[in-house]
């Protein structure tokens, strides 16, 4: 199992590189992957929401944009609903797409940060690489519930402070 943690940012759309998409990559990356002990690349693309709609499209039969897309590496094991996934032990953890314009729209519509909220974004999507989903309501608990804890140890304000009120 590889110790060290990279974060290898691929820049489609020129927008990323001025919002700092990979110094926001390596961060969240990092954040995500040694909360759990573990470490591992994870390359993560900036694109635009065509290229994403595309890619949405091609992986997941659905032709429209969305905020940020994951390949995991290996195949998860089944688990039982709200359990923790086994972590994978690979070096390379998978791949990330994330949409530019989307992420853009949705941080200003929720009064976020596009700092904060891409970097949520990107926590979502490594824990996917790991395993985790939300295809349940125990799974999309368990799966929050790390998030929150990620988040605040970069003192980022909890993403779903409106679902739990």
């Amino acid at each position: 199992m590889a110790e060290e943690i990279t974060a290898d940012c691929v820049i489609e759309d020129d927008r990323w590189d001025s919002a700092g998409l990979e110094a926001l990559s390596e961060r969240a990356v990092h954040a995500a992957l040694t909360w759990h002990g573990l470490g591992g690349e994870v390359v993560v693309m900036g694109c635009d929401d065509a290229r994403i709609a595309a890619l949405n499209a091609d992986f997941r039969g659905k032709p429209r944009a969305t905020n940020v897309l994951s390949w995991p590496s290996v195949e998860h094991a089944l688990r039982e609903p709200g359990a923790r996934p086994d972590l994978p032990d690979t070096e390379e953890l998978g791949d990330i797409a994330i949409a530019y314009e989307t992420c853009l729209a949705e941080a200003e519509a929720q009064g976020k940060s596009l700092d904060d909220h891409v970097t949520h974004l990107l926590i979502h999507a490594v824990l996917h690489l790991l395993g985790y989903d939300h295809e349940n309501d125990p799974d999309a608990e368990t799966m929050e519930a790390t998030e929150r804890s990620i988040l605040s140890t970069l003192n980022i304000s909890d993403p779903y402070q409106e679902k739990v009120q």
